[in-house]
């Protein structure tokens, strides 16, 4: 087994005696321990079964791969729904270990073809995601119910930023104890290399300008149209207009046809659209903005949706479209690209073996951010998801395929979507470059969680001056610092209830 850190020694304690939420950043151990842990429990409970669930599968293959190369151990299984569910039920009879993604044990629990009686450690990793109706939820509470020896670990770079939602994690797994560490933990710093940040910021162009004005005028349209049936109140963000579109839809649904209602539904399904489209100008690629245009052109014409049909059969997108098709078609570019290429080409002159990794938050931004850099000659590849509806995408084989060549060097430069994000075996990379900030702190957190673990690492934040990309930088950094407060508050009041019980204890004695 590999030789464990300080701290991972020190969460491990722990992690004998309560059930615990390991909060670290990516990359620095959180595995070791979940399979110091499961070591620690089949030594006092031989006979017992461990459970490691995990988002995804390839995931749940890297977590099984990790623990085979390191742990002394026969009968250790994944599940997957690939296999039969009569052949899940007879492996689990004689499995030690089992790797799954929770959706398949939620439905063989479901299904009384598995019992939890006798697994003395159930692990979640990425165990953000244990909230509300999500499977993570449902099988921890099957675990407390059914399991004689229970012991949890929940596993995350970041819970989020939302004492609330970080309560309710803890809650579902029946938290007793909060491990945090930071880059910045005085028992962490030693075994971390420096990272260097920088946030670069570029000119929100006069020609994108223009076009941004005659959108807004739509979207503030359909604002004041929503306000003036008195359907909104507060200030209009993306998520207050797609809480309003769930609560109308639920009022039709409900039996409610009146017609302020219908209208809302279809005023408010513009005024997304168009606050798309206006994100997609600000802090994406000129091809991208212009491809989701023509495709609300297209929509239109052949007459899809009444409500697009309004869009853009008003004069200002007809205006704002004629203006995109000119910029298109002369090759014009949102300076983020060339801003972008600038920096890659520095970093691979600098070092030619450098590994860099682009995250963008959408497909056609990634193939054109991909175009652009292999017409400068890098050796690159894009990392995407499954296919979706129309969309191409890379099926498991082709995404480990493109992780391996990475690794070995035959790409030095990967450009993401989120599926670069979270959990998967990404080598080491040399820096890490947002083509937009996110609003996310989780998100954050995980992307740049990429570098700057075995050597030296740069993280690299691209921002359109006067643009969203501005805002979203702002919200990830405030919700960050709100999150690490909302971790010492919960593990603060958790001590407190130890205390508490302790005193009691002690009286009651």
């Amino acid at each position: 087994m590999i030789e464990p850190r300080e701290y991972q020694k020190t969460i491990l304690e722990t992690a004998k005696k309560k059930n615990t939420l390991v909060v670290l950043p990516t990359g620095i151990g959180k595995t070791l321990i979940a399979l110091m842990l499961a070591n620690e429990r089949l030594k006092i409970y031989p006979d017992s079964k461990i459970l490691f669930l995990a988002p995804t599968r390839p995931l749940v293959e890297q977590h099984y791969d990790y623990f085979k190369k390191n742990f002394n151990l026969e009968e250790m299984h994944i599940f997957t729904g690939k296999i039969n569910s009569k052949k899940r039920e007879e492996i689990w009879k004689n499995a030690r270990v089992i790797f799954s993604t929770p959706q398949c044990i939620h439905n063989d629990l479901k299904h009384n073809l598995i019992s939890l009686e006798n697994v003395s450690l159930l692990i979640e990793d990425e165990c953000h995601r244990c909230l509300k109706n999500y499977s993570y939820t449902f099988v921890a509470i099957k675990y407390v119910e059914q399991s004689k020896i229970p012991r949890i670990l929940g596993l995350t770079a970041s819970p989020g930023s939302e004492a609330k939602k970080i309560q309710e994690i803890c809650d579902n797994l029946k938290i007793e104890a909060v491990e945090t560490r930071t880059r910045e933990s005085e028992d962490v710093k030693p075994y971390l290399q420096k990272l260097t940040f920088e946030a670069i910021r570029v000119d929100f162009p006069q020609e994108l300008k223009d076009i941004r004005v005659l959108l807004k005028i739509i979207y503030d349209k359909k604002i004041k149209e929503l306000q003036s049936r008195k359907l909104i109140f507060r200030m209009v963000t993306k998520i207050t207009l797609l809480d309003l579109q769930k609560r109308l839809r639920n009022m039709v649904i409900s039996g409610n046809h009146h017609f302020n209602v219908l209208r809302g539904i279809s005023i408010c399904a513009q005024a997304i659209k168009i606050q798309y489209a206006l994100e997609l100008l600000e802090t994406q690629t000129v091809e991208t903005f212009f491809n989701y245009m023509k495709d609300l052109y297209d929509q239109a014409k052949n007459k899809k949706s009444k409500g697009v049909v309004q869009i853009v059969n008003s004069r200002e997108f007809q205006d704002a479209y004629i203006i995109s098709i000119k910029l298109y078609e002369t090759g014009f570019e949102h300076p983020k690209i060339e801003k972008l290429k600038e920096i890659v080409e520095k970093e691979i002159k600098q070092n030619k073996n450098s590994k860099l990794l682009i995250f963008s938050q959408y497909r056609d931004s990634v193939y054109k951010i991909n175009s652009e850099l292999e017409k400068i000659g890098l050796k690159t590849a894009i990392f995407i998801g499954q296919a979706k509806k129309k969309d191409i995408g890379l099926s498991q084989k082709e995404q480990q395929l493109t992780l391996w060549k990475f690794k070995h060097g035959e790409i030095n430069c990967l450009v993401s979507t989120s599926i670069g994000e979270e959990g998967l075996d990404i080598p080491e990379v040399n820096a890490v470059i947002f083509y937009e900030p996110i609003p996310s702190a989780i998100r954050k957190i995980q992307r740049a969680g990429r570098t700057a673990r075995l050597k030296p690492g740069k993280l690299i934040i691209l921002i359109t001056k006067d643009t969203r990309d501005e805002s979203h930088y702002w919200a990830s950094h405030h919700k960050e610092k709100k999150m690490h407060q909302a971790i010492e508050e919960i593990k603060n009041g958790l001590d407190k209830k130890k205390e508490h019980k302790t005193l009691l204890d002690f009286k009651n004695f």
